[in-house]
């Protein structure tokens, strides 16, 4: 997700996690458009569907585990909820026809999940404390592990597995 600027090693994990909840916005928003035609529409879902998957697996396998310390402990276990909630969403979503007129309602509240997440990791809890524990070097070092994950569960299709991660929530 939009790192043509940076090498995979100059990203802080931070960093990469904004510009990836930027992009499922701006796919969001694609699908959004009335006027999108049904092909270009379903290629954007799965690109959508897909980013979601991954960014979720590789928070939940690599940035949650590397900052988890007492002061983030809680708001991590809220994190992974709201995953849970999204996925479900989202795997909804999957089986879901793209003309069905239930679609774009389905997709508004996978949307408000989807901002409240990032807001709340951004902005109100997580990003700030993770800020305090570590410097720019290891935030980097992080941030290329995460990509290279990223760009890694993005060669397969990780949308497919979202209905097999709908029962729990995952474990920190």
């Amino acid at each position: 997700m939009g790192t043509a600027t940076k090498t995979v090693n100059q990203i802080d994990a931070l960093e990469l996690l904004i510009e990836q909840h930027d992009k499922v916005d701006d796919l969001i928003a694609q699908l959004e458009d009335d006027g999108l035609e049904p092909m270009k529409k379903a290629t954007v879902f799965r690109e959508l569907a897909d980013n979601l998957a991954a960014h979720a697996s590789m928070e939940e396998k690599l940035f949650y585990p590397a900052v988890r310390a007492k002061q983030t402990e809680e708001i991590l276990l809220e994190s992974t909820e709201e995953h849970l909630a999204i996925k479900r969403v989202l795997a909804d979503l999957l089986e879901t026809r793209l003309d069905d007129e239930r679609f774009s309602a389905k997709l508004s509240v996978l949307k408000e999940e989807v901002e409240h997440h990032a807001r709340e990791e951004e902005e109100d809890k997580l990003f700030p404390k993770v800020r305090q524990f570590f410097d720019k070097e290891e935030l980097i070092a992080l941030g290329s592990e995460m990509m290279a994950l990223f760009q890694a569960l993005m060669t397969t299709e990780p949308r497919k597995d979202v209905p097999g991660q709908t029962r729990k929530a995952a474990r920190l």
